[in-house]
């Protein structure tokens, strides 16, 4: 590490180095104690990086009710002027996320900066008595999220993490139809979420006055390696390493939250990621194909299952963006707008004949199994039932988006941690999309324990000594700094 990274963490402030015990509390349901917003009162909100989620995540929160933006943090000037033209020239704006947090009449932050700063800003806010809403994914490395958890639980502040897939009508009746055991038992699961445009692979483009006067590179930098200003590298952030997750922490990351959240899993114990960078070669250092595979263990909420994700930048076919559930009883596939059930049991009897080594006994030995055959098959058992098929459609107004910050403000209105998306299940999300990063850049299988939601080395617990040198990827820590989410 060199003196200037060394010096730069020392100075980090103290809630950031917060450690996380290795046990697992529950989250709190109700916090005492806590002085709540009175339901008459609007929930007055700021948001601190101000790209195009940030807009977005802006709009939406203000769909709801009784909530009031008040103020915005971003480091380039062009959007500080685009949001008080978008949001109202009251709007008070800095490039100094300190001054958000400073402000007494802030209810709650949005914090929509390059993954790198989630968790520095999180607890920061979080400390000055502030309730959070963080993009996804809620970390950029695995040795971050206890750390975040900790410090929520500690303010007694609501919490809700950013993939909003979940709140959507489709989601909700794809766990309904799990839990009533639609599709039986578990065994695969399947997701994609495809692209093949310039824009979907986050060449985003890049305002002609971008520049060192414009753009606070700096405070962009923070902690990560110190590079001559690069507009580039600020407004296509997503396409590097130090300040983004890749394809895992930007699509992953819903696809996991997604099957999570309807099967009630914690979590796989085993992630492995192939890929590699096919198509969009220019100005990154992530790939733009990867498939991981992760292991999900039996548990009291379901049986064991595999489960297959992907993403392709280059896919210039057919693109069908899908989450199939497969069950020994029929497949729920679904997206954020519709969902299709199929129901496909098979008959009790398995049948005989064709492709099968019937044909191949004698004639006096096939008489013998068809006399045994029809003792243990009545007719009964031997159809099938129909095939069913049930479609479900979203309604026309389903705003999942609105709903995850609905979900968000009702909580922080109740004095409730209870949100459906909470920092502990933020960060079983996130922990499988960063081993799949870490997989694929270090081409080895990643183990992990969703329980207690600490990484797992294989040698270490069977006697081996870890090779010298290995270090736990992403170690480093932020600075007093911010930046804006693409």
């Amino acid at each position: 590490m060199n003196s200037n990274r060394r010096d730069f963490i020392k100075g980090v402030t103290a809630a950031s180095a917060l450690i996380a015990t290795q046990s697992v509390a529950k989250p709190f349901n109700i916090i005492r104690d806590l002085k709540k917003i009175s339901p008459n009162d609007k929930i007055r909100i700021a948001t601190i990086g101000m790209g195009i989620q940030g807009n977005y995540d802006t709009q939406a929160a203000l769909r709801n009710p009784d909530v009031e933006l008040v103020a915005v943090c971003d480091l380039y000037s062009g959007r500080l002027e685009h949001a008080r033209t978008a949001f109202g020239q009251q709007l008070f704006t800095t490039r100094d996320y300190r001054e958000i947090l400073a402000r007494p009449d802030v209810d709650a932050v949005l914090i929509v900066t390059p993954d790198h700063w989630h968790d520095h800003i999180t607890i920061a806010a979080l400390k000055a008595g502030k309730h959070v809403y963080c993009e996804k994914p809620m970390v950029q490395h695995l040795n971050e999220g206890k750390a975040v958890i900790d410090a929520w639980r500690k303010s007694g502040k609501t919490m809700q993490v950013g993939s909003q897939r979940i709140s959507s009508a489709s989601f909700k009746e794809a766990k309904r139809m799990i839990a009533a055991g639609d599709i039986g038992q578990i065994n695969y699961i399947e997701s994609n979420n495809d692209r093949f445009n310039a824009i979907g692979a986050w060449n985003y483009s890049v305002p002609p006055d971008a520049s060192p006067q414009t753009v606070d590179w700096d405070r962009f930098l923070g902690d990560a390696p110190k590079r001559p200003f690069d507009p580039i590298r600020f407004f296509r952030w997503r396409n590097f390493r130090d300040y983004g997750t890749g394809v895992a922490g930007d699509l992953f990351i819903h696809l996991i939250t997604g099957v999570h959240f309807v099967t009630n899993t914690l979590g796989p114990t085993r992630v492995y990621s192939s890929g590699n960078l096919a198509y969009w070669k220019e100005h990154r250092d992530v790939p733009d194909v990867m498939t991981s595979i992760m292991d999900y263990p039996k548990t009291d909420q379901h049986e064991a299952f595999q489960m297959v994700l992907r993403v392709n930048f280059a896919n210039a076919g057919k693109i069908s963006n899908v989450t199939r559930i497969i069950g020994n009883e029929g497949t729920v596939e679904f997206s954020e707008n519709n969902l299709i059930l199929t129901k496909k049991k098979l008959p009790i009897a398995p049948g005989y004949g064709n492709y099968d080594s019937f044909f191949t006994f004698t004639e006096d030995v096939q008489k013998k199994f068809v006399e045994e055959y029809d003792a243990k098959y009545p007719a009964e058992t031997r159809t099938a039932e129909p095939v069913k098929e049930i479609k479900f459609e979203a309604p026309k107004d389903d705003d999942a988006h609105a709903k995850h910050f609905g979900d968000f403000f009702a909580n922080v209105r109740a004095g409730s941690q209870g949100t459906v998306e909470d920092p502990v299940f933020g960060f079983r999300a996130a922990a499988p999309v960063l081993a799949c990063n870490e997989s694929y850049f270090e081409n080895k299988v990643v183990h992990w324990d969703p329980v207690t939601m600490t990484q797992k080395n294989p040698a270490v617990s069977s006697g081996k000594k870890p090779a010298a040198g290995k270090k736990s990827s992403g170690s480093l820590k932020k600075g007093n700094t911010v930046a804006t989410k693409s």
